[in-house]
């Protein structure tokens, strides 16, 4: 019997454009935890690959260092499995770098799924998104923010809303690396 192949999908923490507490646009640094924690996450849902965008151009050489000795330093041989995972990992300056990057690769546009602790309209639960990209015939592109959420102008290109994590409480301020694993267990785990 043969396997039905999971579609590609694909992942983009965004540091800008994204909002600080007063709702105003700002960038936003890189968190080394984030890179290794969600590299991490992403191969072992096999997420197609793991964006990191940001316009300042010291924190893209920065990633890049990071990437580079894992890659190919001596964390390559140290630690295997970390290599493995940060093979997924690429750098852009831009959104739409990303989006033109994962329509070349697929030769079509990717499905794109905002989220947000914050969204509260046109959402979509991960069981009916799941659902959607099982027979969407495009790659699909889960974007995050960093911050206190992604701005309005990434919001509104958006095809989907992901429904928020809800955790047991009211409370719900998830570090956007938890949120990832949660949501990516909930999209592709067993």
């Amino acid at each position: 019997m043969a396997v039905a192949l999971k579609p590609v999908s694909y992942l983009a923490l965004l540091h800008y454009p994204v909002l600080n507490k007063h709702r105003q646009i700002v960038t936003t640094a890189v968190a080394n935890m984030d890179i290794h924690d969600i590299a991490r996450a992403a191969r072992t849902y096999d997420v197609g690959r793991y964006y990191i965008v940001t316009p300042v151009a010291a924190q893209r050489t920065l990633i890049q260092t990071v990437l580079d000795h894992w890659r190919q330093g001596y964390g390559a041989e140290y630690n295997g499995f970390r290599r493995e995972a940060f093979s997924r990992v690429f750098v852009r300056e831009t959104f739409e770098q990303v989006c033109l990057d994962i329509r070349e690769q697929a030769g079509i546009p990717p499905l794109v799924v905002v989220t947000g602790a914050a969204l509260d309209r046109n959402l979509i639960s991960c069981e009916e998104l799941r659902k959607l990209i099982a027979g969407a015939g495009r790659p699909c592109l889960l974007v995050f923010g960093t911050g206190w959420g992604l701005a309005d102008s990434i919001i509104s290109r958006a095809d989907r809303c992901l429904a928020p994590v809800q955790g047991a409480t009211d409370y719900n301020h998830l570090s956007v690396r938890s949120a990832v694993a949660v949501v990516l267990d909930r999209l592709f785990g067993r």
